[in-house]
Parts: C-alpha cells; structure tokens; sequence
C-alpha cells in the first residue's frame, strides 16, 4: 500500500482509480466486495482512501477484498 494520505474520495475520483463504472461500484457494495460510502452531510457520501486503495491493492494482488474489523465497526 502506498503511503498517501488519508483523505475522503468522491465518486468520480474512486470511479477512476478503480476502473468501476457507478452503478458496478454499488453492487459491489451491496455483496461486500468494495468499500462501502460514508454519510458526509446534506446528501453527499465520499469513501475513505485507504479502504479504496486497500481495495486495489487485493484486486491487483489477485486476492480476495474483505473489510477490516475497523471498517465493519465503522459502517455499522
């Protein structure tokens, strides 16, 4: 994983680094195999960067995503 800093992603911006187009992104999340969005206020969600890099770092590692106990506790 790199060493970026942790900061909140737009869609537009996870769309590109991951190669998903919208509407894969949300049936991914919806069978828990991408991070899910966080609640930022007035409508609008963003994802936090780690998750999504560790999310491309598996798919590029050829392994399996699956959330961390902090990313579970957190979208409960």
């Amino acid at each position: 994983m790199s060493n970026m800093p942790r900061r909140i992603m737009r869609l537009k911006e996870v769309m590109h680094v991951s190669g998903l187009g919208r509407s894969s992104i949300y049936s991914y999340i919806a069978s828990g195999r991408f991070p899910k969005s966080r609640k930022l206020g007035g409508g609008i969600v963003g994802w936090d960067s780690l998750e999504v890099q560790r999310w491309v770092d598996a798919v590029l590692d050829g392994q399996e995503w699956k959330p961390l106990e902090t990313d579970l506790a957190v979208q409960k």
